[in-house]
């Protein structure tokens, strides 16, 4: 491990772009975790806040520049960290900055500061607190998801954070049904073709309609099961139209969108019947099976994968239980509901999904995981060997393999240990 960095407070005149740099390890995740020799943990995370305070006030910078890489960082620093007192006591600051940089920042800037909104509530989980945020934010996305001259990155960006924030923080169920309307009537514009020349819909908008699905598939996990209901009757015969678009991304949201609704149909009723389901099921079979020489490789298996799975749960109501290692525990994703949720989190997680699973009460809470699992030093020292350990550990392997070969080749006794 090396040394730890010095770091240089925040001044006016050297608060630009590259006032960044000597904290460019927030990029990575894994720079937070230290591999070396033992440290001082609490001026570790002194050193921390002191950086996160400076990328805080570099949010109002007058340079767009400067503002982004500051949101970026403090993305970084969010979903690898769990730092629930800092965020509490500087809540209503980071949401004045997000707002501010949703408002009036453009397209790059706008899709960050969205995403740290989405961190913001992990990092919080339901409360009080988080509703007063998201009473702040979610008029704020509402309008950019809506607003047709907003740049199409942004409004997706918007789009996604609104679902997620909602998902995290709202109790009251009129919020609910009204952020769904508002995404519904994103994504329902994916059903009305345009209908030019090609009869295909415009690929421009797609992006957007799939986080617009995406979100509103999500917000629907949690809705009361006679909403439920309605809206499964609204959207289950319009989906598949979906699974004829020409963009892989859309076809796999729809498929997997369908999937979940089936599950949830049979949840609330063991008799459910679809109507034009041996269509849809020659439409399930075709994608699952499709050879069509125009697509990439990539996109064939992936899809196939994908379309497989759906039609088995479309078909034989079944779902391929997936395991998910994180520390000493294992969670089992046996359920499409499950998984739409573990996507969503991880898409906005990353690397530090794991972490977040370990050590996140609201996530531990969403899926059932119970209260974080506390594991004392010397557990932990077992658990996992630092990188100097591995590294001197692999070197005399190493040495110890070439003596025993070079002595085999050889066939000259050897007086002495192979080490």
């Amino acid at each position: 491990g090396g040394q730890p960095r010095n770091v240089q407070p925040f001044s006016d005149e050297d608060a630009s772009i590259e006032t960044m740099s000597h904290c460019s390890g927030f990029s990575d995740p894994a720079s937070f975790t230290e591999d070396g020799p033992e440290v001082d943990e609490e001026a570790t995370q002194e050193d921390l806040e002191y950086k996160l305070k400076g990328f805080i006030d570099l949010t109002l910078d007058k340079s767009a520049k400067t503002r982004q890489a500051a949101l970026e960082s403090l993305k970084s620093a969010f979903s690898s960290k769990i730092l629930y007192e800092f965020v509490m006591e500087r809540r209503m600051t980071l949401t004045d900055s997000i707002e501010r940089c949703i408002k009036k920042g453009k397209s790059d800037e706008q899709c960050a500061a969205a995403g740290l909104a989405c961190l913001l509530c992990v990092q919080m989980g339901s409360g009080i607190e988080s509703e007063e945020v998201f009473k702040t934010l979610g008029p704020v996305l509402k309008k950019i998801v809506c607003d047709g001259t907003a740049s199409i990155q942004a409004r997706q960006a918007c789009a996604t954070c609104l679902g997620i924030c909602c998902f995290i923080v709202t109790d009251d169920i009129t919020e609910l049904y009204s952020t769904m309307e508002c995404l519904e009537n994103i994504f329902t514009k994916a059903y009305q073709r345009d209908r030019d020349a090609n009869g295909v819909s415009s690929t421009h908008n797609t992006v957007l309609h799939i986080s617009a699905l995406l979100a509103w598939t999500l917000l629907l996990t949690i809705c009361p099961m006679n909403e439920v209901k309605k809206k499964i009757e609204m959207h289950l015969h319009k989906l598949p139209s979906l699974l004829s678009c020409d963009d892989l991304n859309m076809r796999i949201a729809a498929g997997e969108t369908l999937a979940l609704l089936f599950e949830l149909a049979r949840e609330t009723d063991a008799d459910f019947l679809y109507e034009d389901m041996e269509l849809l099921t020659e439409k399930l079979r075709a994608l699952a099976t499709d050879g069509n020489k125009h697509r990439a490789k990539v996109d064939k298996r992936k899809q196939r994968s994908v379309f497989r799975d759906v039609l088995r749960a479309v078909e034989e109501r079944d779902f391929p239980t997936e395991m998910v290692k994180f520390g000493p525990e294992r969670m089992y994703i046996d359920c499409w509901v499950k998984k739409q949720t573990y996507d969503t989190f991880k898409e906005i997680l990353g690397s530090g999904m794991q972490y977040h699973l370990q050590s996140n009460d609201f996530l531990r809470n969403v899926f059932e995981l119970g209260p974080p699992v506390m594991l004392d030093a010397a557990a932990l020292k077992t658990m996992k060997i630092s990188r100097f350990e591995r590294h001197l550990y692999n070197s005399a392997a190493f040495k110890a393999r070439t003596k025993a070969r070079s002595k085999c080749r050889d066939k000259r006794t050897d007086v002495g240990e192979f080490f």
